[in-house]
């Protein structure tokens, strides 16, 4: 997050904590059922009023400026501004949204009044233009609304009179809501910056691994019919799942069956040389994770312990409750890793045809859930690697998709 979206995030804080401590001496002070009845001053019952009204507008700003989300919230930001009438306009000067009286015949003016304001970023105040002698809008505040790419728009504010008032009220109004905009498009660069790692995740299921799997499918037709359908249909849920369309998140119980899915094609590849080990405790079944986070630990495991080695491997998947979070190890006896390397690895320094799914799986859980939930990898060069994920069972924002 930028300049502006932080000093906004902290001014909006302290607002916020300024209206709980007002909020705080009334109850202390006229216990609580007076408080439920009576929120104070007049002072105070105006600070509360801003409050809600602007935490009613910004939802549809933090979509981002569009014809609908501008009508959502023009009216809560004339509110705010307790001025006739408000429109906004978008980066080009078409109207938006208008709340108030006058639009009839003062939208046609919009685009030529908003028209400097938009080209050069500052804001300005002018006669409203209007020969209309019934119509109250006399005067117009115009205040650039602003993003990482520039100006979006702009926000006018009609009055009955020039007022320097109005001049300054309009100019903050327009600088929240381009605070709520810039959080909308540092919203939708999070979700583009999701959707890469998963790209990059779906990626890691190389396609030698596919054309492998089905060309043990293949080698069952004439032997083994049954086991035939059988691997095909795991194959065909395994691929859906992994090249789903929607989802940030997923349960570990659907997590679960797609290794399963996984474990089998790989079973029929390598037979007897590839034992598993399942261990789930059913009580964490439902906790929610990201998107194809342990998929390619399992994938990590089979490679390093079986296609990097002639001997056989024994892949052990164990999920245990640990009070507030899901412990779960991915654990293998084949060649490991030399642990320098796999710092590289983890930094980012990755060797061609590496483990790009260890370094992309932990980046992202330390995104979700902060620093201190990173991969906690044991390996050595001819010792195995055992791989263990910590996961909150309760976060913020963290929710699978139906």
């Amino acid at each position: 997050m930028n300049g502006i979206a932080l000093a906004a995030a902290s001014a909006v804080g302290a607002v916020l904590l300024a209206a709980g401590a007002v909020l705080g001496r009334i109850s202390a002070r006229r216990g609580p059922q007076a408080a439920e009845l009576d929120l104070g001053t007049p002072v105070e019952r105006a600070t509360f009023h801003t409050l809600h009204t602007a935490s009613l507008a910004a939802p549809p700003l933090r979509a981002g400026l569009t014809e609908e989300t501008a009508g959502r919230a023009a009216g809560r930001l004339r509110s705010l501004l307790g001025t006739e009438a408000l429109c906004l306009t978008d980066r080009d000067g078409a109207v938006l949204a208008w709340d108030g009286p006058g639009g009839g015949h003062h939208r046609g003016a919009v685009t030529e009044l908003v028209a400097g304001t938009l080209a050069s970023g500052r804001g300005r105040s002018a006669h409203a233009g209007c020969c209309d002698v019934d119509c109250p809008l006399r005067w117009a505040v115009v205040a650039p609304l602003t993003g990482e790419d520039g100006v979006l728009g702009a926000l006018v504010a009609y009055g009955s009179r020039e007022s320097a008032v109005l001049v300054r009220a309009a100019t903050e109004l327009a600088r929240w809501v381009s605070v709520q905009l810039e959080l909308a498009e540092l919203d939708r660069s999070r979700t583009r910056i999701v959707e890469a790692e998963i790209r990059a995740l779906r990626a890691q299921i190389s396609p030698h691994f596919i054309f492998n799997s089905l060309a043990a499918i293949a080698s069952f037709v004439r032997t083994d019919p049954e086991q035939a359908r059988e691997l095909l249909l795991e194959f065909a849920d395994f691929t859906r799942y992994s090249f789903r369309r929607h989802g940030e998140f997923a349960q570990l119980a659907d997590e679960l069956r797609a290794i399963e899915q996984y474990l089998a094609l790989a079973g029929a590849r390598f037979g007897d040389r590839l034992k598993v080990t399942l261990q789930i405790a059913p009580e964490v079944l439902p906790v929610a994770l990201p998107f194809l986070c342990l998929q390619p630990l399992v994938e990590n495991a089979v490679k390093h312990g079986l296609e990097d080695s002639a001997e056989g491997c024994r892949v052990t998947i164990a999920a245990r409750d640990a009070g507030a979070e899901a412990v779960v190890v991915v654990e293998d006896d084949g060649v490991g890793m030399d642990p320098e390397a796999l710092r590289a690895l983890l930094r980012g320094d990755r060797p061609a045809g590496s483990g790009l799914g260890l370094s992309n799986v932990d980046e992202r859980l330390r995104q979700v859930y902060g620093a201190e939930y990173g991969l906690v990898i044991e390996t050595g060069a001819g010792a195995g690697m055992k791989v263990t994920v910590r996961i909150p069972k309760y976060r913020p924002g963290v929710h699978p998709t139906p």
